[in-house]
């Protein structure tokens, strides 16, 4: 072999040797955050990524966890968290979104329509110990909700009223203005939460009787000015069962491309 033939084969090594690193470095490959177990099935958090570029990340949820609720809880406010389970560190220097925190509200809560047993599943943008302090004495709703959302005013008899549906250790709670004044029990929703007039979490709101149909589903992630310049904001969302695990996969996708 001639010294050029030599010296354009070691080029060509040398530039497939780059592409492949290239290639390997934004190959999607997933990240796994906590488990936890929430009667008796363990919720586990989990994203993919691309290089530095986020392509989805969510919850897995077993069928066993929505099956062994409880029919019947002590009723407490402000509601207490089942789960607390941290999203991979990846995801959250990605998104801004850090944590999902699990209730099991077994006989549902008002407006009229979430009065059946439901999960609500918070994913929130601000640490649990921030969470822990949220008291709702700040009673400012923020300015940047969605048009097809309001912040309603709730009176819980012996509570008196929740300003924007603000709970303790949760924040407000945003819903669609559609279903304000709905009295069919609900099967799924997506509910943005709110404190200090600043975003802090994106919460899939489902029915037990929905989980328990074991289907596939998708909800519309609304368009939110400003989440927070921290904040990277997902468009879609889907709820895919998965028979062989006997599990649902919570999955927040569609990210604005940098």
């Amino acid at each position: 072999m001639s010294m050029r033939s030599m010296l354009l084969t070691s080029v060509a090594a040398a530039a497939l040797t780059v592409s492949l690193a290239a290639f390997a470095s934004h190959a999607e490959h997933t990240v796994h955050g906590e488990c936890q177990s929430v009667y008796d099935g363990d919720v586990c958090t989990w994203g993919t990524m691309a290089g530095d570029r986020i392509v989805d990340f969510g919850a897995t949820v077993p069928l066993a966890t929505v099956e062994n609720a409880p029919a019947e809880a002590p009723m407490v406010f402000p509601p207490q968290f089942v789960g607390v389970v941290a999203l991979p560190a990846e995801i959250a220097a990605a998104t801004g979104f850090n944590h999902v925190g699990v209730n099991w509200e077994p006989h549902g809560h008002p407006p009229a329509l979430f009065l059946t047993p439901h999960f609500d599943f918070h994913f929130y943008t601000i640490a649990p110990e921030q969470v822990a302090q949220i008291d709702c004495v700040d009673v400012r709703k923020p300015t940047n909700v969605p048009a097809t959302y309001t912040l309603p005013d709730e009176e819980i008899p012996g509570l008196g009223t929740l300003v924007g549906l603000c709970v303790p250790n949760m924040g407000m709670h945003a819903m669609l203005r559609t279903e304000i004044d709905d009295t069919v029990p609900f099967g799924a929703s997506m509910i943005l939460g709110y404190y200090q007039q600043k975003f802090i979490f994106l919460e899939p709101m489902i029915s037990q009787a929905k989980l328990r149909e074991q289907r596939s589903f998708a909800m519309e992630v609304p368009a939110v000015a400003n989440p927070g310049a921290h904040v990277k904001w997902p468009t879609r969302f889907e709820a895919t069962y998965d028979e062989a695990a006997h599990a649902y996969r919570f999955r927040f996708s569609g990210f604005p491309e940098e």
